[in-house]
């Protein structure tokens, strides 16, 4: 099924060496109540439990690290919708570089605190990740500095799929992965790396309804425009950029499948986490446990769903896991 993955496989296991004392390795648990929905052994990779609350620190650290020294001194830039922006200013910050990041006014205030308090600078430009990169782009061509991109970029991609790694390690019987899917650098690494060590592994990406980018470009044969729309799941909102070098062919080829769920679903998955398995997450990360939940994965052996990320706004978790019906598009209006 799948061509040649546009990262070599050396790539993964070079990250894990680069990464071993960067990341945390996340732990797997059983969910015996996702078990009893889904009709089969159902685990779960805790990898909101990572030191800046999510996998972008893997992808950040390793872009970092791979720096030339004339690049450090220069200093690095990146547009975020929030967590590549925490995890790459925690991995600069770790190695002495300037750091720049550039969001939209879409960003929830919690993760640009978070963002700030790594020690980086913030710039807020326009309402779009689009708008972002501009500003990104422009650093580049003034002031000299390196983009690291969120998602497309090979450093950025083989530090994504040590998740993987580890994932098979963890779960050596896992048959299905369940993956958050926004600009493509996680399961694209995650994917590249598992099928390189089980070429079998089904790989599911999971995303939201409003703003699906990576969807919409699959549908589409190439990479499109796609509006970027409040949603709970707001880091996983974006595009995939137009001029994609990596992570639209490597999902195109490599993934299985792609789900979508709705705004009601996602909550349904932070309050599951919350009161079923004692985990605080965030929309993006919680669309695995949503697609369980709605019935949308279909059980061919062991499941994993990778909570990806658990920086959410801390009233708006009360608000969803107390039975709320949160709209952000409602209250964005």
């Amino acid at each position: 099924m799948s061509k040649v993955p546009l990262i070599d496989p050396q790539a993964f296991q070079d990250a894990r060496i680069a990464l071993s004392d960067a990341i945390r390795q996340t732990p797997v648990v059983r969910s015996p109540t996702l078990e009893a929905q889904a009709g089969a052994p159902v685990l779960l990779k805790l990898e909101h439990t990572q030191t800046t609350g999510s996998f972008k620190l893997r992808g950040a650290s390793n872009a970092v690290a791979n720096l030339t020294d004339r690049q450090k001194r220069n200093g690095v830039v990146g547009a975020s919708t929030g967590n590549h922006g925490r995890g790459l200013a925690y991995a600069a910050r770790a190695a002495g570089v300037p750091c720049v990041i550039c969001m939209s006014d879409l960003v929830p205030q919690t993760k640009i605190d978070g963002i700030r308090a790594q020690g980086a600078e913030v710039r807020i430009i326009g309402h779009s990740q689009d708008d972002a990169q501009e500003e990104v782009e422009r650093l580049v061509a003034e002031k000299g500095m390196t983009m690291i991109p969120p998602f497309d970029h090979p450093d950025v991609i083989a530090g994504q799929g040590t998740l993987g790694l580890e994932i098979l390690e963890q779960a050596p019987d896992v048959a299905t992965v369940l993956v958050p899917l926004s600009g493509g650098g996680l399961i694209s690494g995650i994917a590249a790396a598992m099928k390189a060590e089980r070429p079998g592994i089904h790989i599911i990406g999971v995303s939201m309804e409003r703003g699906a980018a990576m969807h919409q470009s699959l549908q589409a044969g190439g990479p499109v425009p796609v509006e970027e729309l409040p949603t709970l799941a707001d880091s996983l909102g974006g595009g995939i950029g137009l001029d994609n070098r990596y992570t639209f062919a490597m999902t195109r080829d490599l993934v299985d499948d792609i789900m979508l769920v709705s705004e009601k679903q996602i909550a349904a998955g932070i309050r599951h986490a919350y009161w079923q398995e004692r985990q605080i997450i965030e929309g993006s990360g919680a669309v695995g446990v949503a697609a369980l939940l709605a019935g949308k994965i279909a059980a061919d052996g062991p499941l994993l769903a990778l909570l990806s990320g658990g920086n959410i706004d801390m009233k708006q978790h009360h608000r969803i896991i107390s039975g709320e019906d949160v709209d952000v598009a409602r209250e964005a209006a």
